[in-house]
């Protein structure tokens, strides 16, 4: 049974809007499959409210009487006006319900939360962004506002890595990406079926084929936790320093606010302090990797 919400009077976290604690009741305006376990999903605000958000930021969505969970924005600001997108993977009750949802339902969202990736301190700068699986969804906020904003930045490199081909995200962005003379792309998947024709293994085997100078590039992970540290091993070998490394920790996180404490990793949270962290702040709670 799919809950029934009806109210878009309900004030948004953030932004002048009166609690941080409840929901903004929003409407589902597009629904797309993209996978058979991804949606993508257009969510307008009501009063054209604008999301507001950053580049790696997060939402909670909740329906009512089935739960609440964090999802990574996939769309970037510059893309973003009164309606924002949402790549949902089908992998609890919540997001079974979700994937019921069809255009004109409505969601709550509160947010958005977190601290995304610092698109300012990455100007002037080559970006490598390495994505595994669904961490493309909130990659691509942070690729498509660098590609709208293209002369602020140097070399775009993106490098992502799926389980099999039926499971690759955004095949018209990746094509895309794959024709502009600004954008490196390479893809790559570990379990090819017989009509695959390109890189074949884990994420980090394409590092040797791209080459970066470290001076001059910040790089950007996202994606299953077990990547991460041998990305980071990869990228530490090409010269960067864990000052330049940034990757996305989004570990448990439940009321987005700092209060609960799932999400907290020694004395920071996740949901406040992060998801996006340099790697460099990383090692100060390694059991995080």
């Amino acid at each position: 049974m799919i809950p029934n919400l009806t109210t878009t009077t309900t004030p948004r976290a953030y932004n002048g809007h009166t609690s941080i604690y409840l929901p903004t009741i929003a409407t589902i305006e597009d629904v797309h499959n993209e996978t058979e376990l991804e949606k993508i999903y257009t969510v307008r605000l009501p009063g054209g409210q604008n999301l507001g958000h950053t580049p790696g930021q997060f939402v909670m969505v909740s329906l009512p009487g089935v739960g609440e969970a964090p999802i990574s924005v996939m769309s970037s600001p510059s893309r973003t006006g009164q309606t924002f997108r949402l790549c949902i993977r089908n992998a609890g009750d919540l997001t079974n319900v979700i994937h019921q949802l069809k255009p004109g339902d409505k969601v709550g969202i509160r947010g958005p939360f977190g601290r995304g990736f610092p698109v300012d301190l990455y100007k002037g700068k080559d970006v490598l962004i390495a994505a595994g699986g669904l961490g493309l969804a909130p990659a691509r906020s942070l690729i498509d506002e660098i590609l709208d904003n293209r002369a602020n930045f140097g070399r775009l490199i993106i490098l992502y890595g799926a389980r099999s081909p039926a499971e690759i995200l955004f095949r018209d962005a990746l094509a895309e990406w794959n024709e502009r003379d600004d954008v490196e792309s390479l893809l790559t998947v570990d379990r090819p079926d017989e009509a695959w024709l390109g890189h074949v293994g884990v994420i980090t085997r394409l590092f040797e084929h791209i080459q970066v100078n470290p001076y001059h590039t910040v790089a950007i992970t996202v994606g299953p936790p077990v990547m991460y540290r041998f990305v980071v091993m990869e990228l530490l070998g090409k010269g960067l320093t864990p000052e330049q490394i940034w990757m996305s920790f989004e570990r448990r996180m439940k009321c987005g606010v700092g209060k609960c404490g799932h999400c907290q990793v020694n004395h920071r949270y996740s949901c406040q302090d992060g998801p996006a962290w340099t790697y460099a702040e990383a090692l100060a709670f390694e059991e995080a990797l």
